[in-house]
């Protein structure tokens, strides 16, 4: 009985790709020529931030330039996509294009791309958004996608772990310093959500890391709080290069 009607539903609302719409074989998938054109991040990458590099493994941790000049606050991160092409339509769409609905397949890539940072009794969190910006979006695209890794690996996600007390500008454009001055106190842990944090490793959602100043400030906050290892995971990263 489910079989024919699962068959009908199929007939009526064919699967169509994520990217272009066209038909696929299955529900929340990309045809083929919308996951060639998706950059999908793999082989050897920074350990720290997630950007592809060039080279082998060699068994050594790996770290890009940046990280090596300027150590980031949290242990390990990673990313599934570079935020280039398709990648960033996709992205843009859950993110302003009132898409949510891409937020599940996004949060299979990036439990793909973050299998080595999960752990044992992990918090996941998203990045948090300010309420004015939650109010104009409807929903935060990072808890989305916090809460479908959530399921999919049957840890435990808070959403509202840190709240963002003040509704900053964008950073793009700003130096290391001034991203830090525009952060600083803008980020703070939820008074009723500390004991959840106390002595776990968390594990950071956002939907782009581009200089990480914002994850940067979030691991912090978590740390002075009382929480363990801190890990970020981005479903896209911003390389130099994109």
């Amino acid at each position: 009985m489910w079989q024919r009607i699962q068959t009908a539903v199929e007939l009526i609302y064919p699967p169509r790709c994520l990217g272009c719409g066209e038909l696929t074989e299955a529900d929340f998938g990309l045809c083929g020529a919308c996951w060639r054109d998706t950059p999908f991040i793999g082989g050897v990458v920074c350990e720290s931030c997630g950007v592809p590099l060039p080279g082998q493994a060699d068994g050594y941790r790996t770290e890009c330039d940046d990280c090596m000049k300027t150590p980031r606050p949290w242990q390990d991160g990673r990313a599934a996509l570079l935020y280039d092409g398709k990648a960033r339509a996709l992205i843009l769409a859950l993110k302003h294009g009132d898409r949510p609905e891409l937020a599940k397949p996004a949060a299979r890539w990036m439990e793909q791309a973050g299998r080595d940072l999960l752990r044992d009794n992990m918090l996941i969190a998203p990045v948090p958004l300010h309420w004015s910006r939650l109010l104009k979006r409807r929903y935060n695209q990072s808890a989305l996608l916090a809460q479908h890794l959530g399921r999919q690996t049957g840890l435990d996600v808070c959403p509202d772990l840190l709240v963002r007390r003040v509704r900053t500008p964008v950073l793009d454009g700003k130096t290391a310093d001034e991203r830090a001055d525009t952060l600083s106190g803008a980020i703070v842990a939820h008074p009723k959500r500390l004991r959840q944090m106390q002595g776990r490793d968390v594990l950071f959602v956002d939907d782009v890391m581009t200089s990480g100043a914002t994850l940067a400030a979030c691991a912090r906050v978590c740390v002075a709080a009382g929480a363990n290892h801190i890990f970020v995971l981005a479903l896209a990263r911003v390389a130099k290069d994109a």
